[in-house]
């Protein structure tokens, strides 16, 4: 059958102007001006105008940060080195758990936790350095694999870890980059006491994460000056150098330390981020 529509203008006609439609037509035959046409003075810069950021910046002020020489303030909620926190009267806060190293995305925690012994040191106990059940015995995060994402903190059923505003964690030596307990381990504040020693008296547990201890009682600081006068222990930082958790690593300021395979090793001693 022939093809009638050969020669003839089939092209969708207007329903206004019965016209065919300019689609596929020359840019020449169109109707009206093209819209993107630009003027000479725009056609003229526009070569340079990828450039105006460039240019609107170079003549700004510049901001220069005089690190490490003037660093510059964190911001409040900076996730930096970790730091496992004490109660008011200086027992730990880190019950061994380990919620933290399960929750790590990474891997970069290890704890091993250990039960309490109230037995008096004098028949071999090994003394209380936690409320409840356990403390953690063991304590190591390695900033080779920790990418700050605060997932330990939030996993945390005491508060005993949280994360400081302490950035300068590089080093020319990877074993000095695992942290161990007795860096980690908040200095002691004025007034508390050096672990162990047993809980407030009269109190549980639960009174400790409920924030009813302020202070240290007369109890336990008659526990603490008995043993120390038991052990012939001094007054310096050493004193309890061999026990995990030790006052000997609140020493704050120190960084370049020679670290032990040993987990509580007087070696490994550094003072956690106030």
């Amino acid at each position: 059958m022939a093809d009638d529509t050969v020669g003839k203008d089939v092209s969708p006609q207007s329903p206004a102007t019965g016209k065919g439609s300019e689609v596929g037509a020359p840019r020449d035959q169109r109707s009206g001006g093209d819209e993107r046409e630009k003027g000479f003075l725009s056609e003229l810069f526009a070569p340079v105008a990828g450039f105006g950021v460039s240019f609107s910046t170079m003549f700004r002020k510049v901001a220069t940060e005089e690190y490490p020489e003037k660093p510059r303030p964190t911001a409040p909620r900076f996730h930096g080195r970790h730091q496992l926190n004490r109660y008011p009267d200086g027992l730990e806060k880190c019950i061994g758990c380990e919620l933290c190293a399960w929750a790590c995305p990474a891997d970069a925690i290890l704890v091993e936790g250990a039960d309490n012994d109230d037995t008096p040191l004098e028949q071999g106990g090994k003394g209380r350095f936690s409320p409840g059940e356990r403390y953690g015995r063991v304590y190591q995060i390695n900033y080779l694999r920790c990418i700050f994402c605060g997932l330990c903190i939030e996993a945390c059923p005491t508060r005993a870890l949280t994360m400081t505003n302490f950035y300068e964690l590089a080093d020319n030596d990877r074993g000095k980059l695992i942290f161990t307990k007795d860096q980690l381990l908040a200095p002691l504040q004025s007034g508390m006491l050096p672990p162990p020693f047993p809980m407030s008296d009269g109190l549980e547990e639960r009174d400790y994460y409920q924030g009813k201890v302020s202070e240290p009682t007369a109890a336990q600081r008659a526990y603490v000056d008995a043993r120390d006068a038991r052990d012939g222990a001094d007054d310096d930082d050493d004193a309890y150098a061999d026990r995990p958790g030790n006052v000997g690593a609140a020493v704050t300021g120190v960084h370049d330390l020679v670290h032990s395979s040993h987990p509580t090793a007087p070696e490994t001693r550094e003072g956690a981020n106030p």
